[in-house]
């Protein structure tokens, strides 16, 4: 295992607790770069969003935390935020909260000649997820295993 994962997956250990205290979601932990080039990046959520005022206190306490574990012996630099509109999918918790959302997912392998589809989720499961194709002619379902799906992502509708 990479030493940013490892540094992410220990940051996420940490993160875990304070942000279930504040009745929040962590979503994401992102760590790129090295020595004091470090940054951190936590993502969270909550159903409708999240404040600035929620981010700030996630960093606050996160980085109180993060410096009394001496995780990190250089200077780093830690942002929390929302995962924005186009949030990407990874857990299938993900994918539930996104039933009836447009998304858009690229595959492992291409799909009659595709490898990126766009589609209203219809049903998760723990084999995959059911797509309402948008985007092809004619419009039709499609099920795709969670091992067939390399990153998927919501679409931003206006």
């Amino acid at each position: 295992m990479r030493e940013s994962q490892q540094v992410a997956d220990a940051v996420r250990a940490i993160a875990t607790p304070i942000v279930r205290s504040l009745q929040l979601e962590l979503v994401n932990v992102e760590c790129a770069g090295h020595g004091p080039r470090t940054m951190l990046r936590v993502f969270i959520d909550k159903p409708g969003g999240v404040s600035v005022g929620e981010c700030e206190q996630v960093h606050q306490s996160l980085g109180h935390a993060l410096d009394l574990e001496n995780l990190i012996p250089h200077a780093y630099t830690l942002e929390v935020s929302s995962p924005g509109l186009d949030r990407p999918l990874k857990r299938i918790e993900d994918y539930r909260r996104a039933l009836g959302k447009q998304v858009s997912v690229k595959l492992g392998r291409p799909w009659q000649g595709q490898w990126r589809l766009i589609g209203r989720v219809l049903e998760v499961s723990e084999g995959g997820v059911t797509l309402s194709l948008t985007r092809v002619v004619p419009e039709r379902t499609l099920q795709l295993e969670w091992e067939g799906i390399a990153e998927a992502r919501l679409e931003v509708e206006f």
